[in-house]
């Protein structure tokens, strides 16, 4: 199986550097440039099926690449959604500080089990991520899929794909609108793309 992931274009809240999460934020003009650029990158790929997030910003970016190709089926995955930042949700990392000193403090010490109030733990991401991939794995054996999420969705995923430790997605960094790509084998998975931006051609 060959599996396309692609982060979605960019909001006004990436812009502006703010918690987005679960928060139904839609693309900006630059996004959805963007979702075009990637989706001109895919246009002679024969992809079967696209999977997104049900969060309008990653429906948009998988609609357009949808189009712009050969067509294939696109299907909405609640588990492809951003982790729930709670009530860190639009606010700048500065804001968090200020606001939530103590609970921000706990969460960078103990990321993977402790949340943000009223959020998720990067422990119930991972396994959201866990059972989307092995569902994909075992449905869409020798076929090209492409997934259309989130930059802390598809850090999860490039871990456990690789048998990685979740906790070490913070060194996968993925670009809004970006293109990586991976192979599964019965011995394994390869990686052979990561956070390809090079079709992104900056209009004047």
């Amino acid at each position: 199986m060959k599996l396309y992931l692609i982060r979605h274009g960019q909001t006004d809240w990436n812009l502006n550097r703010r918690f987005q999460g679960q928060s139904d934020v839609p693309l900006n003009q630059t996004g959805a440039r963007q979702a075009e650029q990637v989706a001109a990158r895919l246009s002679t790929e024969k992809i079967d099926l696209i999977y997104s997030s049900d969060l309008s910003r990653a429906v948009e970016t998988a609609e357009i690449i949808r189009r712009s190709g050969f067509q294939p089926d696109l299907q909405t995955d609640t588990r492809l959604r951003e982790v729930n930042f709670g009530d860190w949700e639009g606010l700048s990392y500065n804001e968090i500080k200020e606001k939530y000193p103590d609970s921000l403090a706990t969460w960078e010490r103990d990321v993977y089990s402790s949340s943000p109030p009223n959020g998720e733990t990067l422990e119930d991401l991972t396994k959201r991520v866990q059972s989307f991939l092995g569902d994909v794995i075992q449905k869409h054996d020798d076929q090209t899929i492409t997934v259309v999420a989130h930059g802390g969705v598809l850090q999860v995923l490039v871990c456990l794909a690789l048998k990685i430790s979740p906790m070490m997605y913070w060194q996968f960094y993925i670009s809004t609108a970006s293109l990586s790509q991976i192979s599964f084998y019965p011995a394994g998975a390869i990686l052979n793309l990561l956070n390809d931006t090079s079709h992104l051609i900056h209009s004047p």
